[in-house]
């Protein structure tokens, strides 16, 4: 638990900083400012909130006192007070004779003081909070209530997802796990979402006979032996969850089709990078809000532009408290092709880019064809240090300075792969 002495909740919080999504439970929350209470209906409608059923009621404890007289009290309760420490404590006593067992309790209070934290939580009380506090906050000590010290740990989940159909977003998402498992040496898995169309395997050069689809149409089954089970080794750091990539069935899914899944690999892999396919349904929307971060792979054109910025505004409005997606423009420079002013791209999405990929038919196109990562074909190139900094950005290691490679690492880890496969 923060202590509340030392910082008000989520006053020193990053949005790289990992909180575990809250599980299925009710929660009650009595205010008696409207500040407090506006931030607690917007904590009720993040993406880590999303299985919790919450009501927000003004009036304090008195009206929680009122509200429990007769009724059976729910997982959480959240009392907001202005009263003194005298009055508070008066309060409380009362209505912890209408709470259930295992009710918990978070109190608001205005004041920052330790004795009177001491006295909640010798009382019982789970938490005290300061206000002022911002939602990350107030959702990261619910979290904790419920899923421990330990839920800073779990991995992070990136979505890659193309402004328009071709513009080489499953590629990018592919090469990018590929740095992220390569540089940073973090273990990384990576999930091709396009069951019909999907090109991982092909780019991996892997033919595994079953993969994603068992996890989508089973998911009574799921469970981390089954992904284990599943999942094509790549290299030493980096796995596979290929597509079927056949139209012997539809893949009419429903929105969380995808959450047992990705619960699993949240709880036992550090990354994964998700490819997504361009199409806008109930699930990929989904994928897209609770994504850790997400990457808009864009060329420099009108239509992209239009797209990114569509998807741009949908994702500020759905994840007002997460960092903003980022956008990457790639295929940039094609001979004779009119192309909007990269400038003129991010004015106009009021985006920067965080990467720009040249065209290099060359690379991209032996790559493509071989079955290998740009990595592999090219390891001094730039195009690869673009993507070497891309993931240390995405993973929050911005600062981590590069470490020289061995010339040999690129035929090292072919090898290592072909052995792992």
């Amino acid at each position: 638990m923060t202590d509340p002495i030392v910082e008000h909740a989520g006053a020193s919080l990053d949005h790289t900083v990992q909180i575990a999504q809250v599980p299925r439970i009710s929660i009650q929350a009595f205010c008696e400012t409207s500040q407090v209470a506006q931030i607690i209906e917007s904590a009720a409608v993040d993406r880590r909130m999303l299985k919790a059923h919450m009501k927000v009621h003004m009036g304090g404890v008195a009206a929680a006192i009122e509200a429990f007289r007769g009724a059976p009290t729910p997982n959480l309760i959240v009392i907001e007070s202005v009263v003194d420490r005298a009055g508070l404590i008066a309060n409380l006593d009362e209505l912890s004779e209408y709470c259930d067992s295992g009710t918990k309790v978070i109190v608001v209070g205005h004041e920052n003081d330790i004795a009177l934290y001491r006295l909640l939580t010798a009382r019982g009380v789970s938490d005290y909070l300061v206000a002022p506090f911002e939602v990350l906050g107030f959702i990261q000590h619910v979290s904790h209530l419920y899923n421990g010290p330990n839920a800073e740990t779990l991995g992070r989940v990136i979505a890659v997802v193309g402004a328009k159909g071709g513009v080489g977003a499953s590629n990018i998402s592919h090469n990018l796990a590929w740095s992220i498992s390569r540089v940073l040496e973090i273990q990384t898995v990576v999930a091709d979402l396009d069951l019909a169309f999907g090109t991982a395997g092909l780019d991996f050069n892997q033919d595994p006979p079953q993969g994603i689809a068992e996890v989508v149409f089973a998911p009574e089954r799921v469970d981390a032996n089954l992904i284990d089970r599943l999942l094509s080794k790549c290299s030493e750091t980096l796995s596979l969850l290929a597509a079927p990539a056949t139209v012997d069935r539809l893949y009419d899914l429903p929105e969380f089709a995808f959450d047992p899944l990705l619960d699993i690999l949240r709880d036992s892999t550090p990354c994964t990078v998700l490819d997504t396919p361009h199409q806008w349904t109930a699930w990929t929307r989904h994928i897209l809000t609770s994504a850790d971060d997400v990457v808009i792979v864009a060329n420099p054109d009108l239509a992209n532009l239009r797209n990114a910025k569509t998807l741009v505004d949908a994702l500020r409005s759905s994840r007002p408290n997460d960092r903003l997606p980022k956008l990457l423009l790639n295929n940039v420079g094609v001979p004779r092709r009119p192309e909007i002013a990269i400038p003129e791209f991010a004015k106009a999405l009021e985006l920067e880019p965080c990467a720009i990929i040249p065209f290099e038919p060359k690379l991209f196109g032996t790559a493509a064809n071989n079955g290998q990562m740009l990595a592999e074909i090219e390891p001094t190139s730039k195009i690869v240090e673009t993507f070497d900094d891309l993931a240390r950005l995405l993973i929050g290691r911005a600062n981590m300075r590069r470490s020289k490679k061995s010339l040999l690492a690129p035929l090292l880890e072919r090898l290592g792969r072909k052995k792992a496969g």
